[in-house]
Formats: C-alpha cells, sequence, structure tokens
C-alpha cells in the first residue's frame, strides 16, 4: 500500500504570504536561532497587522516545519542541530541507494521512472526556479523513486526524513547554478536505471546527495558565523 499524497496547501492571503516569507527567510538564514521564540504580540507590533495574519503566518509555519506550538501558546523555531542533519542524510543516502539499485536490477521498466528525466530535462530548458520551488521538486523526484520500487514502508520513513530536512534542502537550492547542477544529476541517475545499470545509479545518486548536503553544511556554518 502506498502512503496517500500530501494534502495540498491551502493559497495564503497577501499579507499573510509576506509575513511568513519574512520569518522563512530569517530562519533559513538563522537569523532566529533553535528554539528562539516567537509571540503573536511581538509579530503584531513588528508588522504592525492584526492577530488574525499573525495567526495565520504561525500555522502556515508550523505546517511546514518551520516552528513549532507550545503547549503556553507561544511558538518556537524548530531547527536541527548539525549532528542531527549529518544522521539524517546518512539515512535519507543509505535508502536512496538501495532504492536506485533495487529499480535498476529490476530494470526500471515502470512508466513513472522515464517520465521523470523528460520533466527533469524540461526543468533544465526552462527559467530559473525559487530555491522553495526547487527543493518541492526536488523532494518529489526522490519520493517517486522510492514509490516506484514498491516498498511503501521505505517511502513512508524517506518523507519522514525529507520533512525533517526540508528547511536545509532550501538553503541547498539557494546556491548559483543548483538548479542545472541539479537537473542533470537527476537525469544521469535515471539514464543509469533505465540502462540497468545498479553501480552507476547508485554513484550518480550518491553525487546529488552528497553535493546538496555540501551546500546545506557549507551554508549553515555561513549562517553560523554570521549570528555569532
Amino acid at each position: 500500500r502506498r502512503s496517500p499524497p500530501r494534502a495540498a496547501t491551502p493559497p495564503l492571503s497577501g499579507l499573510t504570504a509576506s509575513i511568513v516569507a519574512t520569518l522563512k527567510e530569517r530562519i533559513i538564514a538563522w537569523e532566529y536561532p533553535p528554539e528562539h521564540r516567537l509571540t503573536e504580540e511581538a509579530l503584531c507590533a513588528e508588522f504592525g497587522v492584526s492577530r488574525s495574519p499573525v495567526r495565520e503566518a504561525l500555522r502556515a509555519l508550523v505546517t511546514g516545519g518551520f516552528v513549532a506550538k507550545l503547549a503556553n501558546r507561544g511558538y518556537a523555531v524548530r531547527q536541527l542541530d548539525l549532528r542531527e542533519i549529518e544522521e539524517l542524510y546518512d539515512l535519507r543516502k543509505a535508502l536512496e541507494l538501495y532504492v536506485v539499485e533495487q529499480l535498476a536490477r529490476n530494470g526500471g521498466a515502470r512508466p513513472e521512472v522515464a517520465a521523470l528525466h523528460q520533466s527533469w530535462g524540461k526543468i533544465l530548458a526552462g527559467p530559473k526556479r525559487k530555491g522553495e520551488e526547487l527543493a518541492a521538486l526536488d523532494t518529489t523526484f526522490h519520493e517517486t523513486l522510492a514509490a516506484a520500487a514498491g516498498n511503501s514502508m521505505l517511502v513512508d520513513q524517506l518523507r519522514a526524513i525529507n520533512e525533517r530536512l526540508f528547511i536545509f534542502r532550501m538553503l541547498d537550492f539557494g546556491q548559483p547554478d543548483r538548479q542545472q547542477t541539479t537537473c542533470r544529476q537527476h537525469m544521469k541517475v535515471i539514464e543509469r536505471i533505465l540502462a540497468g545499470d545498479a553501480p552507476g545509479a547508485r554513484a550518480a545518486m550518491e553525487r546529488n546527495i552528497d553535493e546538496g548536503r555540501a551546500n546545506v553544511d557549507a551554508s549553515i556554518k555561513e549562517a553560523l558565523a554570521r549570528a555569532v
């Protein structure tokens, strides 16, 4: 049994979307360290708005995994420390290398695998995407491969990891030329799978994950240095 698709996020009003975008930028840039407290009162005063758009913005940030709601009605930034991020990337890589190996050994015959090659070719030829959009597309790419491998429990585990890493993947896709690099890496993974080349598919996937991981590590260390 495959996991159900994620529910679509309802559109935000212009004012709420602006507040969400500002707070996301601060969290991603590490201007707000882990466990930084956010209150409705302070945000209303800062943005000069009523409680309604602030509450809507905070709910959206909770849904996106950027903040957590506390028992006393406040909120706190949800960020992992570097060791936890490293461990999540280790686990993610182990799962994904298994996925591409299995797909390559089985010939990668599922139509959704070949379709990924076409879709990422279009992204490569298309206009530049924002970091958050690319991070979402990248997540879908990796989860689609996992689903094609036919192991629903593996998909659930990978999805849980991806949800926790999503903020940090946005750092990766903020890097210059990352869109073109990622497209080519994804297409290489699919080519090796379709060719039945399990070692080649593993090597291509490992390069893709390791490069993103290195970008995240560098971005986090830079942000922490600026915050000192």
